[in-house]
């Protein structure tokens, strides 16, 4: 059976939570604040690997500022649901002193690795440091940050899909679901 490129990828073990043309619509939206609030100046994007790489490609296409592109590569999860050790995986390759730095994540969770990625880009001299995350889920915030663009504010469940996983799983996921069965916290 052939697909067409439009299809969208159903996976059963997964509810649809956002579906993709509500996700790209409000990525409308928020490149367009971006775009405002950058406006005449340059802007280094700091993107968290891995789950933001598809949030990240299409924010990207819709800034229409001079930008530059760095990634960071932060884990926070092991192989189960909850928040293990935060371990530093890849640097900035870029200088960020006395730049526009806008960091973008996938999900704003309880806010432990945005808040020592914000730590430790403040100690590099940005001229400005802002945040865009897809998903925020105020209800596990362990304190007070908030992010400067929000795409979606969501109840506090383990959701995966649109560069979200699962143990490596349902990255490719157009949309954010919510496992219909989902493994037991650790």
């Amino acid at each position: 059976m052939s697909r067409s490129s439009t299809s969208v990828p159903l996976d059963p073990s997964v509810d649809i939570l956002i579906s993709a043309s509500r996700i790209h619509r409000r990525i409308n939206v928020l490149a367009e604040q971006i775009n405002q609030d950058f406006a005449g100046k340059e802007v280094v994007l700091v993107a968290l690997l891995n789950g933001t790489v598809i949030f990240l490609a299409d924010l990207i296409r819709r800034i229409s500022l001079p930008l530059r592109l760095d990634f960071m590569g932060v884990s926070s999860y092991g192989s189960g649901t909850e928040s293990g050790t935060l371990i530093f995986t890849k640097e900035l390759r870029l200088d960020v002193r006395h730049r526009h730095v806008l960091v973008v994540d996938d999900i704003l969770d309880t806010g432990k690795t945005l808040n020592a990625v914000l730590e430790r880009l403040r100690r590099l001299q940005p001229a400005s440091l802002k945040t865009c995350v897809l998903l925020d889920k105020p209800e596990r915030r362990s304190g007070s940050l908030q992010a400067d663009y929000v795409g979606f504010s969501i109840p506090n469940q383990f959701v995966v899909g649109y560069g979200l996983d699962y143990d490596e799983r349902y990255r490719n996921l157009p949309y954010i679901g919510v496992l219909k069965n989902p493994p037991p916290a650790e």
